[in-house]
C-alpha cells in the first residue's frame, strides 16, 4: 500500500500508538529510489529552460530598466505603496545596467540548462531555483499559474539527489568509479550522487505530492464558490472566451448536457484529489483525469505550456519502479520487505515471478549440495554394508582354511584361497567419491579448477 493508505490502514485496525507512529515514519522517511525525479528534473528542467528563452527574447519587456513593470513600480509592489506589502524580494530591481540583466540571464538559462541534463545538479539544482525566485519576484504582477509550479517543483527538486540517474553526473561517476577502482576520491562522493534509496528523495515526493493536493483541493473550494460550477455552466463560458480559445469548438452548444456533465466532473475530482490520489485503486483515475482536464486545458484554451506542466507535476505520483523495471531492474527481497510491493509498485504476480536474488540463488545451491551429500550418505551405508558382508565371508573363510589345516585336507587349487571365493570385486576395492571436485562454496562441481 502506498504511505497514507498504510497509515489509514494502521488507524481503520485500532493499532497501537508506537505502530502509528512507525508507520508516520515510513511515509515520510523511508528511503525511496530517484528514478521519478530524475524523470520530473529532466522535464520541469526543459519548461524552465523554454520559459527563460520566452524571456530572452524581448528581456528588455520584462526586465530591461524600460520595463512594462519597470525597478520603481516592483519597489512600490514590495513595499505597499501599490497594494499589499509582500515578503517577495529580487536584487533585479537594483541592476539598472542593460549589459548586467543580458549576463544575468544568460548565466540564469545556462544554469538550468546544466540541471536539466544532470550536470553537477547538486549545485545547479539550488542555482537554479535561486535565480527562478530572483526572476518571477523582479516579475511580480505578471505572474501566470506556470510560474508558480514551476517554482514548487524546482524548489523540491532542488535539495534531491536527482542527478543519480538519467544524468551527466551518472555518467561522470560512473567514469570515475572506473578509473579510480570505486571511487577512491572521496572528495567527490557528494558531488556526484549515487543510484541508491534516499530518504530526501521520500521527503521531496512527499512534499509535492501534498502540495498538489493542497492546491487542488483550495481550487476546487475556490470552483464551488462561485455559481456558474453548480448550474454547469462554467465550461462553456471558458471555450466560448476568444481571448483564450486555441480552437473553435463552440458548436458544442447544441450538447448543452455535455458541458454540464463535464463542469460538474471537473469540479468533483478537483475537490476530490487530495483523499483518492492516494489509494493504489483510485490513483489510476485521478491521474487519468488529471491528464484528461490539463490537456483540455493545453489544447483548447491556450495554455499549452501550464498544462503541459500540470500534468507533468502530477509524475511525481508515480512509482520510481516504474521507470526501474525500464532500465530492467528489479526490487530484491529486503526493498520489498521495507516498502512493501504495492508501495514500490510491483504487483504480487510481478514479485512471485521475478528473478531470484543473489540470496536465494545461494539458498538453492546449498541445497543442491546438501541433496547431493544425503545421497552420498546413503550410498557410504550400502557400501559400509557390503564391507561388513565381505568381512563376515573372509572370517568365515579363514575359519574353513585353518580347519582344513589342522585336517591336513588343504590343496594347492583350492577355491577359498582364490579372492573370487571371498566374493571381493575390483569394485569393491575402490570408493567412488563422487563429491571430491564438489566445492563447497559455490555449490557445483569443478568450481575448484575454475
Amino acid at each position: 500500500m502506498s504511505g497514507i493508505e498504510n497509515l489509514l490502514g494502521q488507524i481503520h485496525s485500532r493499532k497501537s500508538f508506537g505502530e502509528l507512529i512507525d508507520a508516520w515514519d515510513r511515509f515520510w522517511f523511508a528511503a525511496r529510489h530517484v528514478e521519478t525525479l530524475a524523470v520530473l528534473r529532466i522535464l520541469t528542467g526543459a519548461m524552465l529552460l523554454y520559459s527563460h528563452l520566452v524571456l530572452a527574447t524581448d528581456l528588455g519587456s520584462f526586465l530591461g530598466i524600460d520595463a512594462w513593470i519597470n525597478n520603481d513600480t516592483s519597489r512600490a509592489l514590495y513595499d505597499g505603496t501599490l497594494g499589499d506589502a509582500t515578503w517577495a524580494w529580487s536584487y533585479l530591481v537594483n541592476i539598472d545596467n542593460p549589459m548586467g540583466i543580458a549576463v544575468h540571464h544568460l548565466v540564469t538559462i545556462l544554469v538550468t540548462a546544466a540541471f536539466m541534463v544532470g550536470f553537477l545538479t547538486r549545485i545547479t539544482g539550488p542555482l537554479a531555483w535561486w535565480f527562478q525566485l530572483m526572476v518571477i519576484h523582479r516579475l511580480l504582477g505578471s505572474l501566470f499559474g506556470l510560474d508558480q509550479i514551476l517554482t514548487y517543483c524546482v524548489m523540491y527538486l532542488a535539495f534531491t539527489p536527482c542527478g543519480a540517474v538519467f544524468s551527466v553526473d551518472a555518467w561522470l561517476r560512473r567514469r570515475m568509479e572506473g578509473n579510480n577502482g570505486g571511487m577512491s576520491s572521496r572528495r567527490w562522493t557528494w558531488l556526484f550522487p549515487a543510484d541508491t534509496p534516499s530518504v530526501a528523495a521520500t521527503v521531496a515526493t512527499r512534499l509535492l505530492q501534498i502540495h498538489l493536493c493542497v492546491i487542488y483541493l483550495f481550487g476546487g473550494l475556490a470552483k464551488a464558490r462561485g455559481q456558474m460550477w453548480w448550474d454547469g455552466t462554467a465550461l462553456w463560458y471558458a471555450i466560448g472566451n476568444y481571448e483564450y480559445q486555441s480552437w473553435d469548438i463552440t458548436f458544442l452548444a447544441a450538447w448543452p448536457s455535455v458541458f454540464t456533465a463535464f463542469t460538474h466532473l471537473t469540479l468533483l475530482w478537483e475537490i476530490s484529489y487530495c483523499a483518492l490520489i492516494w489509494p493504489r485503486w483510485t490513483r489510476p483515475i485521478m491521474l487519468a483525469l488529471a491528464v484528461a482536464v490539463h490537456g483540455g486545458i493545453a489544447l483548447g484554451l491556450g495554455m499549452a505550456t501550464f498544462g503541459l506542466m500540470m500534468i507533468i507535476a502530477n509524475g511525481i505520483f508515480l512509482s520510481p519502479w516504474i521507470f526501474r523495471r525500464w532500465r530492467g531492474l528489479t526490487p530484491t527481497s529486503d526493498e520489498m520487505e521495507r516498502t512493501g510491493m504495492e508501495r514500490t509498485g510491483i504487483k504480487r504476480t510481478e514479485r512471485e515471478s521475478a528473478p531470484s536474488t543473489e540470496l536465494e540463488k545461494r539458498a538453492a545451491e546449498l541445497e543442491k549440495g546438501e541433496e547431493a551429500f544425503r545421497k552420498r550418505y546413503q550410498k557410504l551405508k550400502q557400501r559400509e554394508a557390503k564391507i561388513e558382508q565381505r568381512n563376515d565371508r573372509i572370517k568365515a573363510t579363514k575359519a574353513k582354511l585353518r580347519q582344513k589345516l589342522e585336517d591336513g585336507t588343504l590343496v594347492l587349487g583350492d577355491k577359498n584361497l582364490d579372492a573370487s571365493g571371498i566374493g571381493i570385486d575390483e569394485d569393491d576395492e575402490q570408493l567412488d567419491d563422487n563429491l571430491s571436485d564438489f566445492d563447497l562454496l559455490s555449490g557445483d562441481k569443478d568450481a575448484s579448477s575454475r
